[in-house]
């Protein structure tokens, strides 16, 4: 597995790293029992990937105890990621909400130090994020944290934090079919702050197994309909612009076997092989997912594949 390093003063990242969004909820739909995640964590190690991101909302913290059960008495091995959401979701960004939520997270990681502890998304009720940033830097001060990162931050806020302390990662949605942040990450890149992104594979779009008639368990998100309003970015599950993704989804697979890879290999690996990106993110809770998806750190892309790809890529321009 290649890693590369995150940002500047960071840990060394495989270029593929374990979301655990899906442990511990029903976001997807049914959930697997706790000791299939856990064995689809592990899976994750011992194929290579040295990271797992977590959060204390997925699934109201039972991710982090998850992750903290998988993890335990391999700790040597793998760098852990966690974030603290803003209220009313999460704990709130007030700095004693910040170290609140940190200790708490500590306790169900059953960790002494989380490597990577970052900021969710923005706080949309007012409190500063100067202040935010602050208490972020202390916990890394006092041993708690070692590196620190925002999560769906714009350049603004990430200016803002700099001027309080360096800005270690950002974690944007970033795709084949979402590549609206590009400009932002490769812009981070020059910062030296490095960038992990999530949704690589569209959400289950981009492994191909979805088609027009694939329908979701109850409480998935993607059977979901979005309410007017709800979300100023297209929804590529909405009827309207799922046709429109799957074809760009058919023309990739001719490119996959080429480059002897399979569609999502394909896919993560051309997120990591963008301008700033340090490691995509890619959860599932089948361990025969989760190693294909580690064979994707090791599949270079060469400068003709990605030209093509760039060119599809412009043509189709699904979401941006």
């Amino acid at each position: 597995m290649k890693t590369h390093r995150l940002g500047s003063q960071g840990p060394e990242l495989s270029v593929i790293g374990y979301g655990s969004w899906e442990a511990g909820g029903t976001a997807w739909g049914a959930n697997e029992s706790d000791e299939a995640v856990i064995a689809a964590m592990r899976a994750a190690l011992d194929a290579g990937i040295n990271w797992i991101d977590t959060a204390e909302v997925y699934g109201d913290g039972v991710s982090e105890s998850l992750v903290g059960r998988a993890i335990a008495g391999r700790r040597d091995e793998v760098i852990v990621a966690s974030k603290v959401a803003p209220e009313p979701e999460g704990t709130g960004f007030r700095p004693e909400q910040i170290r609140a939520a940190c200790d708490s997270s500590l306790a169900r990681l059953g960790v002494e130090a989380i490597d990577l502890y970052q900021m969710h998304w923005p706080d949309e009720l007012g409190t500063p994020i100067e202040e935010s940033w602050a208490a972020m830097a202390e916990l890394q001060q006092a041993g708690k944290v070692r590196w620190i990162g925002v999560s769906n931050f714009d350049r603004d806020l990430l200016e803002r934090c700099e001027a309080v302390r360096h800005v270690d990662s950002l974690q944007p949605e970033f795709s084949m079919l979402h590549r609206d942040p590009a400009d932002l990450i490769e812009w981070c890149g020059r910062q030296g702050t490095g960038v992990v992104s999530y949704g690589p594979l569209a959400y289950g779009l981009l492994t191909g197994d979805i088609t027009a008639e694939t329908t979701y368990a109850e409480g998935d998100w993607r059977g979901q309909p979005v309410e007017p309003g709800d979300s100023d970015e297209v929804n590529l599950f909405d009827p309207a612009a799922l046709p429109t993704a799957l074809s760009l989804v058919d023309r990739l697979r001719a490119i996959a076997e080429r480059a002897g890879a399979s569609l999502p290999q394909l896919a993560l690996a051309w997120n990591v092989h963008q301008p700033g990106v340090t490691s995509a993110i890619a959860g599932s809770r089948n361990p025969a997912h989760v190693r294909s998806n580690a064979g994707a750190g090791d599949l270079s892309l060469d400068a003709h594949t990605l030209a093509e790809l760039r060119s599809l890529l412009d043509e189709a321009a699904v979401i941006g």
